[in-house]
């Protein structure tokens, strides 16, 4: 599903606008990136959680030429599904 789909599944379910649904969309995602941007984890009751990992940094190597390459520290998104959700998913 891309962005697009979303805007229109989200339209046609609360039937509003498109624009209107597009601008829902964009306010939900800001939301969770400024969240975590300022270190927040983000829980959403039965579907999951979000939060913000810290990855050291570290030397790796170029696969092509086969140099080796510092790797700098970086903060990463990370997504845990909730529980309801792994159930859904497996539902046979």
């Amino acid at each position: 599903m891309t962005k697009a789909d979303l805007v229109e599944r989200v339209a046609a379910e609360a039937e509003i606008t498109k624009k209107d649904a597009e601008q829902l969309v964009e306010l939900v995602f800001e939301s969770i990136i400024n969240s975590l941007n300022a270190g927040e984890k983000i829980e959403l009751r039965g579907f999951g959680s979000f939060r913000v990992r810290e990855r050291n940094a570290r030397k790796g190597r170029n696969p092509k030429t086969g140099v080796a390459v510092e790797i700098p520290a970086k903060r990463v998104a990370y997504f845990k599904p909730g529980k309801d959700l792994k159930e859904l998913i497996n539902e046979p």
